[in-house]
C-alpha cells in the first residue's frame, strides 16, 4: 500500500465519521417539546411521528452508506479495478469505449447493489409514513429511464472527456472545462421541455383564482412568466415542493399538486414570490457562475493528477488511463468537495433568506409565507430543531425556524 492509498484511506474515514457524528448530533439534538412557533399545524402526536421519520431516515442512511463503503472496499482491496480493467481491455477496443464500457458496468452494477434499499426506502420507510405513492410499475419505470438517460446523456459526455484528455496534451483540462459547461447550460436549456417531463407529467395550471393571482403577482413585479405548471408528485409522494427551473424561453414554474391540494391561494402566491425572488436576485446566474467556477478548479486539478502512476498503483491497476483516472480522482478530490459544498451551502441558505424577503415585500403578506412554510414542514414530517452542525455540513436551506423568525422581521 502506497503513500497515495493511505490518504484516500484516510479521506474516506475521516468523510464517513464526520457524516456520522454529525448524524448522531443531529438526533440528539431532537426536542421533546414541540416549538410553540408550529402548535398550529403539528399536535404532539405528528410531532412525534415527524421526529421518528428523522431517526428511521438516519439510521438508514448509516446501513446505505455503510454498505457503499463496504463495497468500495472490497472491491478495491480484492483487485476488483484492476481485473475489470482487464477484462475490457481483452476485447481490444480503444480507451473512449474501454471507458465508456467500464463505467456502465460499474453503474449498473451500482444500481443492482442498491436496489433492495432503494425498494425498502420506497416501499417500507416512506409507505410507513404515509408518504410512498410510488407503484412498482413507476418504480421499475423510473429505474429503466434513469439508466436509459444516464446512458444517452452521460456516456456522450464521458467520451468527450476521455478524448479530449487523450488528444489535447497540457491545455486538456481547460477544453474539458468549456466543453462541460457549454453542455451543462444546454441541458439547463433543455431540461424543462425535454428531459424532466420524461418522469412527470406538467399540466398548465388551469384558470382560476390562483392562476389569476399569481399572473396579477408577476405583472406587479415585471416578472415574465408564460409557463406555470402543476407537476404531477402525488404520482411519487405525497411531499409536497415548489421549483423553478430552465432560463431564456424555457423558464418555469412548477407547483407540485400536493402543494396546491393543501395550501390556500395566497400562500401558494408566495410560495411562487419565493421562486420568483430567486430569479430577481439572480440566483440562478450566481449560481451557474460558481459552479462553472467550481468545474474549473476540478478540471484543473483532474489535468495534474492523471498522470500521478502512483494514483493507480494505490489501486492495484497496471495500465494507468483516464477513465480509471476520474474515479480514482474523484475518492482524492473529497476533501476540496466538501470544502466547496460547505461554502456554497452557505450561500446557497443566504439565498434562501433572500427570497423569502423578496416574496414577503413584494407581496405585502409575510404572513403566507410563513404559513406555507409552517405547512410544508408539516406536511413533509420535517425536523423543526436540526443541529446547528448538521445544517452546516448539508443543507441547502435554512431551518424553518430561522426562516420564520426573519420573516417576522419584515
Amino acid at each position: 500500500m502506497n503513500t497515495i492509498a493511505i490518504i484516500i484511506l484516510a479521506i474516506i474515514a475521516a468523510d464517513f465519521v464526520l457524516g456520522l457524528v454529525s448524524e448522531m448530533m443531529n438526533i440528539k439534538h431532537l426536542k421533546k417539546d414541540l416549538p410553540e412557533e408550529f402548535s398550529d399545524v403539528f399536535d404532539d402526536e405528528k410531532y412525534a411521528k415527524s421526529q421518528e421519520y428523522t431517526k428511521t431516515r438516519t439510521r438508514f442512511g448509516w446501513i446505505t452508506g455503510t454498505w457503499s463503503l463496504l463495497i468500495l472496499l472490497v472491491f478495491w482491496f480484492s483487485g476488483g479495478f484492476e481485473w475489470l480493467d482487464q477484462a475490457i481491455r481483452g476485447y481490444g477496443y480503444g480507451e473512449v469505449l474501454n471507458g465508456m464500457i467500464f463505467f456502465s458496468v460499474i453503474m449498473l452494477a451500482i444500481t443492482l447493489l442498491n436496489l433492495p434499499f432503494s425498494v425498502y426506502s420506497t416501499f417500507v420507510i416512506e409507505e410507513r409514513f404515509g408518504f410512498n405513492k410510488t407503484t412498482p410499475k413507476v418504480f421499475v419505470t423510473d429505474m429503466v429511464k434513469s439508466l436509459l438517460l444516464g446512458a444517452v446523456i452521460g456516456l456522450p459526455l464521458l467520451a468527450g472527456i476521455i478524448y479530449i484528455f487523450i488528444a489535447l496534451g497540457s491545455m486538456a483540462w481547460l477544453y474539458g472545462w468549456i466543453g462541460v459547461t457549454l453542455f451543462s447550460l444546454g441541458l439547463q436549456y433543455v431540461a424543462p421541455t425535454w428531459i424532466m417531463p420524461i418522469f412527470n407529467k406538467f399540466t398548465p395550471l388551469e384558470d382560476g383564482e390562483l392562476r389569476d393571482k399569481i399572473v396579477a403577482y408577476s405583472e406587479k413585479v415585471n416578472f415574465p412568466l408564460k409557463q406555470l405548471f402543476v407537476i404531477d408528485g402525488s404520482k411519487r409522494s405525497a411531499k409536497a415542493n415548489a421549483f423553478f427551473t430552465g432560463f431564456g424561453k424555457n423558464k418555469r414554474i412548477a407547483l407540485y399538486d400536493t402543494l396546491i391540494e393543501n395550501h390556500t391561494s395566497d400562500e401558494l402566491v408566495a410560495v411562487v414570490a419565493h421562486e420568483v425572488g430567486h430569479y430577481k436576485k439572480k440566483h440562478i446566474i450566481k449560481g451557474t457562475l460558481l459552479s462553472t467556477i467550481y468545474t474549473g478548479v476540478m478540471f484543473f486539478l483532474l489535468g495534474i493528477i492523471l498522470e500521478y502512476k502512483p494514483l493507480y498503483e494505490a489501486f492495484f491497476v497496471t495500465e494507468p488511463s483516464v477513465y480509471l483516472g476520474l474515479i480514482f480522482f474523484g475518492l482524492l478530490y473529497k476533501p476540496v468537495d466538501f470544502i466547496l459544498s460547505v461554502f456554497t451551502g452557505m450561500l446557497s441558505r443566504k439565498h434562501e433568506f433572500e427570497a423569502d424577503t423578496w416574496a414577503a415585500e413584494t407581496t405585502g403578506k409575510p404572513n403566507d409565507m410563513i404559513q406555507a412554510l409552517k405547512k410544508l414542514s408539516a406536511d413533509n414530517l420535517s425536523n423543526l430543531t436540526p443541529h446547528p452542525f448538521y445544517v452546516f455540513l448539508n443543507y441547502s436551506h435554512p431551518p424553518v425556524l430561522q426562516r420564520i423568525q426573519e420573516l417576522k422581521k419584515n
